[in-house]
């Protein structure tokens, strides 16, 4: 298989398994099947990046490349999580965001690749992690606030009423929140190590802001279990923390390889 075919068959895949979840929220579906075509398109894409990493001997890890294997990371959390939780409105979320992710680098990336050692692989690895492990705790914290909206409203219906009842979809925000922030733990840790001469290769904005984020979510997860933090107040924490990490991993990138 090529590079190309792998990463077309991968964005029909996430096509298909979106349709087939918004078809099994509205009509009652069985999940097998957007399932089966979610864990293609995860083989698919990640087979895309292996085969262009063994043909050149290295990763892309440009701003393109880095926005499609973090939306890989997504979607494979996505998968987990959509295995034993109701909860189709990630996958219609994350699968067409991992879909676009995979056509813009195809379609706008560098395609060059990075000499990177096993400390920085592994260091870039746990950041990769921590960014889709946010994003998704993100995207709960959204849902979670709308659920919780829509039953103070006693409003609670359409794809809202498909949600595992709110106590579990906090608890699964906050058990999410909590492996970010050992991955971010894990991230800061290895950088500080591995990388050498951060002010030489503009990498000291970067690690302010992920600690910046590192930071607010031990707060929050202090506040959670010493206060009971919840609600909307969880959900802007949550939020805080993630814009400070998409400027730490993705707006300084934009900015050093795609503006200047």
């Amino acid at each position: 298989m090529t590079v190309e075919t792998a990463a077309i068959t991968a964005i029909a895949a996430y096509c298909l398994s979106t349709g087939l979840w918004v078809l099994r929220q509205n009509r009652g579906l069985n999940t097998v099947f957007p399932q089966v075509f979610a864990l293609l398109a995860l083989s698919a894409h990640a087979l895309s990046h292996g085969l262009y990493w063994q043909a050149h001997s290295g990763p892309d890890v440009h701003f393109f490349a880095a926005l499609s294997w973090t939306t890989l990371a997504m979607a494979a959390i996505t998968a987990v999580l959509t295995a034993h939780r109701p909860l189709s409105a990630l996958g219609i979320l994350v699968y067409p965001l991992a879909a676009v992710s995979l056509l813009a680098y195809w379609r706008w990336g560098a395609h060059t690749t990075s000499a990177l050692d096993w400390r920085l692989k592994l260091h870039a690895s746990f950041a990769l992690l921590a960014y889709a492990s946010l994003s998704i705790a993100s995207l709960i914290a959204m849902l979670y606030w709308l659920q919780d909206r829509a039953l103070r409203r006693r409003h609670l219906q359409g794809w809202l009423g498909a949600l595992p009842p709110l106590v579990q979809t906090e608890q699964l925000l906050f058990k999410t929140l909590g492996a970010s922030w050992l991955l971010l733990t894990l991230t800061l840790v290895t950088g500080l190590v591995f990388v050498q001469d951060m002010l030489a290769q503009h990498l000291w904005h970067k690690t302010v802001l992920t600690a910046l984020s590192w930071l607010v979510l031990l707060i929050l997860l202090i506040g959670r279990m010493r206060w009971g933090w919840r609600g909307a107040r969880a959900v802007h924490w949550t939020l805080g923390a993630m814009a400070l990490l998409a400027l730490a991993f993705f707006g300084s990138k934009f900015v050093l390889e795609m503006v200047l």
